[in-house]
This record gives structure tokens, C-alpha cells and sequence, in this order.
């Protein structure tokens, strides 16, 4: 019981900030920021440091995940805000980066056997099938 709520919040948590992320966007027009706002969100979700997180290789990460017995529910949450992340990196000239997320978040999903297909159609399409799979958790 005590593990379910603690799942729960950092899902209610990350569900959050995906929202407020994908506001900035919309208001702000700042996928450099929103990038950066899902990726501090990504390493409160997997419970350590965000940069050293998402600074591992596409393999590591997933691997990581899977060491530290990162429950199969967060890992669509984690998978889809990197992916997310990605996109508006794509947006904010950041290529490089973009495509790092972009690797990272298909290991993730290969992983755990998410599918991020629903994804692969632009910002909008992204954020509506995020936001859509964190229905069950969105504050």
C-alpha cells in the first residue's frame, strides 16, 4: 500500500510538470525551456540525479532502470516527458541532443515494451498522446 501511494504521487508529480511544461510551450514558445523543465521532471520521477540520468547512453539507461527495479507504470511516464523532451530540443535547434533523447526514450520503451508510435507525428501530436496515457494520474 505504502509503495502504491508513493507510485501514485510521483506519477501525480511528473503528470504535473508534463502540464506545466507543455503550458510553457503553448504560452511562452520555449521548447529550450520546456525541454529542460521535463528533464529535472524525468530525474525526480526515477529518484536521482536528472543530468547524470539522462546523461547515460541510450543502452545504460535503460539497463539502469530495469538495476533499479523501476516500476513498469513510471517507465511509459519516463519514456514518453524524454521523448517529449526531445521534440522540443528538435524545435529549439538542439538536433543533437533531440536525437540522444529520442534514442534514450525508444530504449526505455523497448525495455518495458511500451509503444511511443503515437508520438512520431509533430509537438502537438506528442503532447496529446501524453497527456492522454497520464489521464489516470493528471492532478
Amino acid at each position: 500500500m505504502l509503495h502504491q501511494d508513493y507510485i501514485v504521487r510521483m506519477l501525480t508529480d511528473l503528470a504535473a510538470a508534463v502540464m506545466r511544461s507543455i503550458n510553457r510551450q503553448t504560452e511562452q514558445r520555449d521548447p529550450e525551456g520546456s525541454a529542460r523543465m521535463l528533464e529535472a521532471a524525468v530525474g525526480e520521477a526515477v529518484a536521482m540525479d536528472g543530468a547524470a540520468f539522462l546523461s547515460l547512453s541510450p543502452d545504460s539507461i535503460a539497463s539502469i532502470m530495469q538495476v533499479t527495479a523501476t516500476d513498469p507504470q513510471v517507465s511509459e511516464y519516463v519514456a514518453r516527458t524524454v521523448m517529449l523532451a526531445s521534440i522540443y530540443l528538435d524545435e529549439a535547434g538542439d538536433q543533437d541532443m533531440a536525437s540522444l533523447r529520442r534514442s534514450q526514450a525508444l530504449a526505455i520503451a523497448n525495455a518495458y515494451g511500451h509503444d511511443l508510435s503515437d508520438m512520431e507525428a509533430g509537438a502537438q501530436a506528442a503532447e496529446e498522446a501524453t497527456l492522454s496515457a497520464m489521464q489516470d494520474v493528471l492532478p
